[in-house]
């Protein structure tokens, strides 16, 4: 016997990657029984329709008054405005949620604008492609990918509960943790890296024509991964770096002092100070594979010269 839905009524605010995912992987693996597309733009619900990946699309916030479970899908930035929208629409004892990579600065956004007797528990699915809108979306996106649940202090654990066992049964790993510690540590993971890699693909950009087109062409699988990272869509990056500032800057001066001494052994000569540093970094990378969040496939099973 099937398991029932885990919410009668899910809406999604914006239908990009991630909104569409929600929405394809929700009716596949039966989390909702019913789902409600909202999107600011008419080609996207247009599209949205064709795909047939909710039950209703619209533009029109009224349509959020039946759902149970309502999260937004929109850049950081975005974050308060939504909230401020959808506000009148929502149903006593609703959960609202969101997909952002910052959430200190969801929750400031994004809290003052909902009504009393609605649960507000912010969440962040670590799962994505550099690719874009409602065709992009895939309903296997999540699994056995983290989404990070950052309740506010107080949050009804029923609510919490019934969050925790969506994102479980559209394929996610859940963790529970503070707003404060999730933009720590995402900030290492995930906004720092991205930093590099808009970095480097820039330096290569910087390049007179005739060299910027030797880089292109003979791309080795670093810079390939990188301009793959760099490919993400500008807006959402750009609120996250703006939203998480504090900690970004902390870390990019973490990374340059660490930068710096890679650039002291290899001025020196230090063979022995890089083999080892290598050594250890190298680590770090099995362990992720021996966790399951990517794969020890050539080219990181990313298809080789067609990633």
């Amino acid at each position: 016997m099937a398991e029932a839905p885990v919410f009668d009524t899910v809406a999604i605010v914006g239908l990009g990657l991630i909104g569409s995912s929600i929405a394809r992987a929700a009716r596949v693996f039966g989390a909702a029984r019913r789902i409600v597309a909202l999107d600011a733009s008419p080609q996207a619900l247009a599209r949205v329709r064709e795909l047939g990946i909710a039950d209703e699309a619209s533009g029109d916030y009224e349509t959020l008054r039946s759902a149970d479970f309502v999260v937004f899908c929109v850049p950081v930035g975005a974050s308060g405005a939504v909230a401020c929208d959808i506000a009148p629409y929502l149903k006593p004892g609703a959960i609202v949620s969101d997909v952002g990579s910052v959430k200190g600065a969801v929750v400031a956004q994004a809290a003052p604008h909902l009504p009393a007797g609605v649960h507000f528990i912010p969440a962040h699915p670590i799962a994505g492609t550099e690719f874009s809108g409602p065709d992009a979306g895939f309903a296997t996106l999540f699994e056995n990918r983290w989404c990070i649940l950052t309740p506010p202090d107080g949050a009804d654990d029923a609510a919490l509960g019934r969050l925790v066992a969506f994102w479980r049964r559209i394929g996610a790993r859940v963790e529970v943790m503070s707003a404060e510690h999730h933009d720590r540590v995402l900030t290492l993971t995930s906004h720092l890296p991205h930093l590099i890699a808009y970095t480097i693909v820039g330096t290569a950009d910087d390049f007179g024509d005739e060299t910027r087109s030797e880089v292109i062409k003979f791309s080795a699988s670093g810079f390939r991964d990188f301009t793959r990272i760099a490919a993400s869509d500008p807006t959402m990056w750009r609120d996250i770096f703006l939203h998480n500032r504090d900690a970004v800057l902390e870390m990019l001066a973490r990374f340059n002092a660490d930068l710096a001494s890679l650039q002291g052994m290899i001025e020196k000569g230090d063979g022995d100070g890089l083999f080892e540093f290598f050594t250890r970094t190298r680590a770090i990378r099995r362990s992720i594979v021996e966790q399951g969040q990517d794969t020890a496939a050539a080219d990181f099973g990313r298809g080789g010269d067609k990633a």
